[in-house]
């Protein structure tokens, strides 16, 4: 299996080392399976029962499909794409892997008409891989709880104008980041009391010291926690500095919020609320990979694909 330094790197690599196709599938055999072929049907590594690369027969006149494994578990045949976002795709492995990395490496997002044109796709197909990529990126339910403090606040993106087309049309993203840690993201019907709390309790530890806005949402709710600090924005104070000397602020959020509209404004143009999610799981993937090279984010991109797929019939 091949083997590279993912701190160096970088696109023109990626596209010399790596166009032919069978050094491509190799290479993400490497990144999926570092040890040995796991089999995505059972779960057997090949300790328990062995695991076949199955070679065509020298007298075979059938077309042979590269990469085939075999389990002596379940006797099930798999790839290195079974179980993955990249699983039952016709697009070659190498287009793949140029696609993580365009979309790991963009600080503002790559658009799909920006991806059809660079990989010479559809611009069907473009828009459903980066959706897909996009899937492989979100946060997963078993990501442990936030500790420290806690930032939270909500923006609203899409949409136009006054109050009326807010409520309408403009889709509520809530943000909650661990002071120099990660963000967690989650698209709301409303940013509602119910709402919000039902998040905070979800991605929160009790013994974090919470950090938000002055809206009603959060007067008196947060009680379970460490501490709660409120700055109050209503009358321009976005910071608030403790007798301790410690300093509170939601301006982690603010940071995040500007990075997101910035892709929206810059990448997308517009977003529908049923895709958000997606969208903001992208933007979360980078912000809680930044201090990483970008070969380094595409590989922990290609390691989230694990058990996750998305068909088109879903997307769409």
């Amino acid at each position: 299996m091949n083997t590279f330094d993912a701190d160096e790197l970088n696109l023109v690599e990626l596209a010399q080392q790596y166009s032919d196709n069978d050094k491509a599938r190799e290479l993400l055999e490497s990144l999926r399976w570092p040890n040995s072929p796991v089999c995505p049907h059972c779960q057997n590594d090949g300790k328990a029962k062995p695991i076949y690369h199955l070679e065509p027969k020298a007298t075979s006149k059938a077309p042979a499909r590269k990469g085939v494994y075999k389990c002596g578990a379940c006797r099930k045949q798999f790839t290195v794409t079974v179980g993955t976002v990249f699983e039952a795709s016709h697009i070659p492995i190498s287009k793949w892997l140029l696609a993580v990395f365009i979309l790991c490496s963009g600080k503002k997002s790559t658009s799909s008409h920006q991806m059809h044109r660079m990989l010479k796709v559809t611009y069907k197909t473009a828009w459903f891989m980066t959706h897909r990529i996009r899937y492989a990126m979100g946060t997963g339910n078993d990501a442990p709880p936030l500790t420290g403090t806690v930032e939270c606040d909500e923006t609203y993106v899409g949409g136009k104008g006054d109050i009326k087309t807010k409520l309408l049309r403009k889709t509520p993203v809530v943000a909650l980041v661990q002071r120099g840690g990660d963000v967690r993201t989650q698209v709301v019907s409303s940013a509602t009391q119910v709402n919000l709390l039902k998040i905070i309790n979800a991605n929160v530890a009790k013994s974090a010291t919470m950090n938000t806005d002055d809206s009603g949402v959060y007067r008196n709710q947060l009680t379970a926690f460490a501490a709660h600090n409120i700055v109050n924005h209503s009358v321009k104070q976005y910071v608030l500095k403790k007798p301790d000397g410690s300093k509170a602020h939601v301006n982690s959020c603010e940071s995040f919020f500007s990075l997101l509209k910035r892709g929206i404004i810059g990448s997308w143009h517009h977003v529908s609320r049923e895709h958000m999610p997606k969208y903001a799981g992208e933007f979360e993937f980078r912000w809680n990979t930044r201090h990483t090279t970008d070969g380094e984010r595409m590989v922990k991109a290609i390691e989230s694909v694990e058990g996750k797929r998305l068909t088109y019939r879903q997307v769409v």
